[in-house]
């Protein structure tokens, strides 16, 4: 008979069902009841040992050892009997269908967790691809655009494409990092779930007294977003144009030259004798009725439009406290009062109170610009459907319309009314070089 100290703790399936064989009274072949602990260190029942000796004369003996006690003197132990009671509640049926409820449910919620884990794998290397598919487009424009300017511009090509190919290391290596943590978080539950169906498996043959020992979970973060738009949008950029500002004589073609639509001015737009100029004006112009001109804003238009390729062109607004450009589907209500939007066929950058810049969304888009731009550039890429604003001092982007228009659009511009007592600073057409257009 194994002494209290000597019991064990757990149930494990190479000694099944010995502790309660360890709890089992030798007398009546049941676990103990009141058990007590004679001088031989065997344990009996208290009712078992006494009924065991009654009638007894003289000395008794343990009906295990059969050591001889001249006295009949046990102590009850306290520890065992704590023992019994615990397996004895663990053998109840209540108990061990509990039990069992909470293995199934844990093994469910781990095979869920670990189906989880595998989409999210699966995600990462979808997103992988689409980030590395997007890197090689990215590559080839720019390899295309750089191939334009030959030689001498060897050296730009490649340090843009060296920062490209940083990018789009981190963006990779970010990627890789969350598919590492959950591929770790697949094997950590892996292991559990093996575990678990192991105690599962073996809870017909012993008496399951507590869930296996689990490995804890690894907690893994939300995977890592990818803006595919902000990852291009330095790439998709007038990269020519860029490299330009750095080597202006080397540039061919330079930026659009665009003139002022004056059949499309609202009459209280002044245009320039050379059509460059536009500024606001107190009186009402007398031009001739047109059904392209705008007659409820004060917008209007460039006389060139553009329905394919790529286009650059620069505005001029100076120090202006409101002012509106973009571009405009050509067929677009010029007669009624539209609120400027991609779903009016606008695609505009504004300005209000002379800080305030926002993207012409529906609602407006506040702008945290880190400069006020004294010019502003717009690039339209009608292939890609892209109208970007870049201030043209440092072509830092302002904002990209990634939806862009389809078919025919012209170059949109609204002086706006400023209503101050300082006179109108205008909106300009910027050419380079200079052109000497006639009126």
């Amino acid at each position: 008979m194994a002494t209290a100290a000597a019991a064990p703790a757990h149930v494990a399936p190479s000694t099944k069902s010995s502790l309660r064989e360890d709890l089992t009274c030798a007398i009546c072949c049941d676990l103990f009841r009141e058990p007590v602990m004679l001088a031989c260190m065997h344990h009996f029942c208290k009712s078992c040992i006494s009924r065991y000796w009654r009638g007894t004369q003289g000395p008794v003996t343990c009906p295990q050892c059969r050591k001889e006690f001249t006295c009949r003197q046990f102590q009850t132990n306290y520890l065992v009997a704590a023992m019994v009671e615990k397996v004895r509640a663990t053998t109840s049926d209540t108990y061990i269908q509990n039990l069992e409820k909470q293995l199934r449910e844990t093994l469910e919620s781990h095979r869920l967790r670990r189906e989880d884990y595998i989409n999210s794998i699966r995600r990462d290397k979808d997103k992988m691809d689409t980030i590395k598919r997007l890197g090689a487009d990215l590559q080839a424009r720019v390899k295309g655009e750089f191939r334009a300017l030959h030689q001498i511009l060897h050296d730009e090509e490649m340090c843009m494409l060296e920062q490209l190919r940083r990018e789009q290391e981190e963006e990779l290596e970010k990627v890789q990092r969350h598919l590492e943590a959950v591929k770790l978080a697949v094997r950590e539950l892996e292991e559990n779930i093996k575990a678990l169906q192991q105690a599962s498996a073996a809870t017909d043959n012993i008496i399951l007294s507590e869930l296996p020992q689990l490995r804890p979970c690894v907690q893994v973060d939300n995977a890592p977003q990818f803006d595919s738009n902000g990852f291009s949008n330095k790439y998709m950029a007038p990269l020519q144009y860029i490299t330009w500002r750095k080597m202006f004589s080397c540039l061919k073609p330079g930026p659009c030259p665009l003139t002022f639509d004056v059949d499309t001015a609202h009459p209280s737009i002044r245009v320039s004798r050379d059509k460059t100029v536009a500024v606001e004006c107190d009186c009402m112009m007398s031009y001739t009725e047109h059904n392209k001109r705008f007659l409820q804003c004060v917008n209007i238009l460039a006389a060139q439009g553009f329905q394919s390729g790529r286009h650059y062109w620069e505005v001029e607004v100076g120090s202006k406290p409101k002012w509106d450009l973009g571009v405009a589907s050509e067929g677009v209500d010029r007669h009624s009062r539209i609120k400027l939007s991609p779903e009016s066929g606008y695609w505009t950058l504004r300005l209000r109170n002379r800080n305030e810049y926002s993207a012409g969304t529906q609602p407006w888009m506040r702008l945290q610009l880190g400069s006020s731009p004294q010019r502003v550039g717009v690039f339209l890429d009608c292939e890609e459907r892209r109208v970007s604003f870049y201030n043209a001092d440092d072509m830092s982007l302002l904002y990209s319309f990634t939806n862009g228009p389809r078919g025919k659009v012209f170059p949109f511009f609204s002086p706006c009314i400023s209503g101050s007592s300082q006179e109108p600073q205008p909106i300009k057409l910027l050419h380079y070089p200079p052109v000497a257009l006639s009126g």
